[in-house]
């Protein structure tokens, strides 16, 4: 099983725009698609339930020829009924095809997916295939360092940083985002870009950064998508991100495609790798399992690939291989005929 891609939209997500980076993702998913929509950004609002909601009912008309079944999941806050930690509720999230987080508050969104089951299993998904979809606030959440746009422009603060839940961590890579890059509804009167903080603020919070930081900026109504089989990242919608280096902007037009790299030193990670809880893993694999108790496609993917290790005489690669099976739950066994895969 190959990972997953990831896409991220300036704004747009229930627009003409978001309707086309849904539909060219799922083109690329099985039949039978299952989404999961997490809550947890808006969770805040009294409304969070029709904040999401208002997205699935969007995916089930734009994807109804991919027959998609949409879960809408609400871990809203810690410690209430309602928790990114609580295994029932976060039930659809185990086999989603394509995950998505949108608007609410970064800073909240953190809080309350740092360290959390959700967050795990959306990474351990993710690793195993799954699409992910951010958009609005949910952005600026799972960079590496979060600008607090609540806190700046509502409520007043000196400009700062927040560390973010930093998903590219896994992939060795310092990297954040920035959506509604161009916004105007200030007119000219306010300078509402940069996600409504502004150009000048914007800069400030730019230079507390560390500098290997890239961030990117997403104009509204439009996204990129990262794809790890291709090495490449695609820009779509109606105008253009802007990759930022040491607070200089480089800017890649809608329809642009570039290496990977440009954002970093990309290390794709095997799927085991990078802090992912052993329990997770099993949580993800016994929801995959088919009802015969067939090798999951992940398990498969991993014996292909200590074949190949053993044929080159890898035997450290081989071994690591074996141990990532064995702690999925098979056994492989060598024979004259080639390998064997029993249950543990």
């Amino acid at each position: 099983m190959s990972i997953g891609q990831i896409a991220f939209l300036g704004s747009g997500e229930t627009a003409l725009a978001g309707g086309r980076i849904f539909e060219t993702l799922a083109r690329s998913l099985p039949e039978g698609l299952k989404i999961a929509l997490l809550e947890t950004p808006a969770g805040f609002e009294l409304n969070s339930a029709q904040v999401t909601g208002r997205v699935a009912e969007f995916m089930q008309s734009r994807l109804q020829n991919y027959k998609p079944q949409i879960d809408v999941i609400p871990a809203r806050k810690r410690g209430t009924d309602f928790s990114p930690n609580d295994p029932e509720i976060l039930k659809p999230l185990l086999s989603a095809d394509m995950i998505f987080m949108g608007p609410g508050s970064p800073t909240y969104a953190i809080r309350q997916l740092q360290d959390s089951l959700a967050w795990d299993i959306l990474r351990a998904r993710h690793r195993l295939g799954a699409t992910l979809v951010f958009a609005s606030a949910a952005t600026i959440s799972v960079g590496a360092w979060a600008l607090p746009v609540y806190e700046i422009f509502k409520v007043g603060q000196d400009v700062f940083s927040t560390p973010g839940l930093n998903l590219f961590a896994d992939f060795g890579v310092t990297l954040s985002f920035i959506p509604h890059w161009n916004n105007a509804e200030g007119g000219i009167d306010l300078d509402t870009s940069r996600c409504f903080v502004g150009l000048e603020r914007f800069n400030q919070w730019c230079e507390t950064l560390p500098t290997e930081n890239a961030t990117l900026g997403l104009d509204e109504h439009t996204g990129i998508i990262i794809d790890f089989q291709k090495m490449e990242c695609q820009v779509l919608g109606v105008s253009s991100v802007s990759l930022v280096r040491e607070c200089d902007p480089e800017i890649y037009a809608t329809g642009a495609t570039f290496p990977l790299t440009e954002l970093g030193e990309i290390r794709v990670p095997e799927p085991l790798d990078a802090g992912i809880p052993a329990e997770v893993w099993e949580l993800v694999t016994a929801a995959n399992q088919t009802g015969d108790d067939a090798p999951p496609q992940e398990v498969l993917a991993m014996v292909d690939r200590r074949q190949e290790a053993r044929s080159d005489k890898n035997w450290s690669e081989s071994d690591r291989l074996r141990d990532a099976i064995e702690s999925l739950g098979w056994q492989v066994q060598d024979t004259p005929e080639g390998a064997k895969l029993v249950k543990s």
